[in-house]
């Protein structure tokens, strides 16, 4: 499969307060690194919310017109390690992929002005997905994978985190750490833990006065791969030729702009919504809040959201209203906050 060069043209767009380079800040992902005597992010968990669904809002629009065809492409995407199956000897697992098929010029890559754009969407068993850009650079870590056997999947997106649903976008491959000596104690890296930045670590030169004989100043270093260290999580349970729902959005922090509206989006494997001819619908629910469906396989997009904390329920039911079992997978919750 032809692994493409992947060069991302930037498109700027007002988005929320701008964070540091270690720091995932895309359109409905801020994460808090904010300042706190400018943020309402103290509030309690809400109840249930008087939630509409609106059109997707101008700003996604205008960035989808400035895209050109890009939205209408089908990329695909191969897992080439882990491989499907493999036992790895170490608690970091490094993530490698090909990206192929139609693209119509999608490349995934980060503008360092806006810290947008396309990318991939990396999910450790069921736990929050990571962000990943420089997929023809180094590879993207999984760090302190605790040991046991693993479920990754991955899928394209878009510069606002809309998943990209063509047959071949979504892959899933399941391994296995062995004495991998993870740390099972260290707690859950913060958002600011995840390197965004290929930037190369500094080093001492010379001084400006040397004579030309002197000892050259050593390279610097390869740049630090993107990555973040895992929760400890298994996934030994899930069926990949099941039908399979993965949560991708809501997730972190919405501020400004992107607090209202706020898109849910997900990726659906081997099963049909109603509304698309087949039999399941996605059942979501906000602070325990009266259940709604989905019942055709697009983007949802929710306004009337307050400021504070708020549980977001996604669930894969069945004609009967039944939760499809599969490892657990098909019934996820996330907490957001939101700040106004």
């Amino acid at each position: 499969m032809k692994k493409f060069a992947l060069i991302f043209t930037g498109i700027a767009v007002a988005v929320g307060a701008a964070c540091g380079p270690a720091v995932e800040n895309l359109p409905n992902a801020n994460h808090a690194n904010h300042n706190a005597a400018n943020s309402n992010t103290n509030v309690a968990p809400s109840g249930p919310l008087n939630l509409t669904t609106v059109d997707t809002p101008q700003r996604i629009k205008d960035m989808m017109a400035a895209r050109g065809e890009q939205d209408a492409a089908s990329p695909t995407l191969k897992i080439v390690s882990p491989a499907s199956g493999a036992t790895i000897n170490s608690s970091t697992v490094s993530v490698k992929l090909d990206l192929s098929g139609e693209l119509k010029g999608y490349k995934p890559g980060m503008d360092p002005a806006t810290k947008m754009g396309n990318h991939i969407h990396v999910i450790l068993d069921n736990q929050p997905y990571e962000a990943y850009y420089n997929i023809d650079g180094s590879a993207f870590e999984l760090r302190n994978v605790s040991d046991g056997e693993h479920t990754l999947r991955v899928f394209a997106s878009r510069p606002w985190h809309e998943s990209y649903k063509n047959n071949g976008s979504f892959q899933m491959a399941k391994f296995t750490v062995k004495n991998g000596n993870a740390n099972v104690n260290q707690p859950a890296t913060t958002n600011s833990g995840q390197q965004m930045s290929n930037a190369p670590k500094s080093f001492n030169a010379p001084p400006p006065n040397s004579s030309a004989n002197s000892t050259p100043a050593p390279p610097p270093p390869p740049p630090t791969p993107e990555g973040k260290a895992m929760q400890a999580s298994t996934g030994g349970a899930v069926d990949g030729t099941r039908p399979l729902l993965t949560y991708s959005r809501p997730k972190g922090e919405y501020k400004e702009a992107d607090a209202d509206p706020i898109m849910i989006d997900f990726w659906l494997a081997n099963a049909k919504l109603v509304g698309d001819g087949g039999e399941y619908r996605v059942r979501y629910s906000v602070n325990g809040g009266e259940p709604k469906f989905v019942e055709k396989w697009a983007p949802l997009w929710l306004q009337g959201w307050t400021a504070g904390k708020h549980m977001i329920k996604l669930e894969l039911i069945d004609k009967d209203g039944n939760v499809v079992d599969n490892g657990g997978y098909n019934s996820t919750t996330r907490e957001i906050t939101v700040v106004k």
